[in-house]
């Protein structure tokens, strides 16, 4: 019995290792972020960039991790909210038809850079955001044929921006990307 167990295993796991297609590549695309549950902010429209790999499991199911450079924050009338991150999202792909999949997962972000700055009147605070953030994403995407991919997603925050007390504000970012695919 134990043998058959063990064979079983390995021949699904030979079978599942001989199947997966491995993605790997650059991207680089726009960003349209805001900060949800503050008044008076509006878009701010930043760029994005960096690589993405991937691991195809079947032909409908795959994952995918990306290391990207991200502009976000927001706009408003009394200062500055640039907020610049490196995030690392990490999306499963259900692929509905062939090069067609919608995406869902997690993403870590690590400020590198963050300029938020109130004003009113002769008064200006300098304001510190929190060293990380965590996202959800959800998406969709096309893979084109010849390694090119466009993809949107959204990302909807669940940890706070700022490290002020009592500030509700969590990023809101919509990007579209296109990237290109090495292997």
């Amino acid at each position: 019995m134990k043998k058959l167990i063990v064979a079983v295993i390995t021949l699904f796991l030979g079978t599942t290792a001989f199947s997966q297609e491995i993605d790997l590549g650059v991207k680089a695309g726009a960003n349209f972020s805001n900060i949800t549950d503050a008044s008076g902010l509006s878009n701010k429209t930043g760029f994005q960039a960096g690589i993405f790999g991937g691991i195809k499991f079947t032909d409908k199911v795959g994952i995918q991790a990306d290391l990207l450079y991200s502009q976000q924050g927001a706009e408003f009338d009394g200062g500055e909210f640039d907020l610049t991150y490196v995030n690392v999202p990490i999306v499963l792909k259900y692929y509905l038809v062939q090069g067609l999949n919608i995406q869902a997962g997690p993403q870590f972000g690590f400020i590198v850079d963050d300029n938020i700055k109130t004003v009113f009147g002769d008064i200006e605070n300098q304001i510190e955001a929190e060293k990380t953030d965590v996202s959800g994403v959800v998406g969709a995407g096309y893979d084109f044929p010849f390694g090119v991919r466009l993809d949107a997603r959204y990302n909807f925050g669940l940890t706070n921006v700022s490290k002020v007390e009592g500030s509700e504000g969590k990023n809101s970012v919509f990007s579209i990307a296109l990237g290109y695919s090495f292997l």
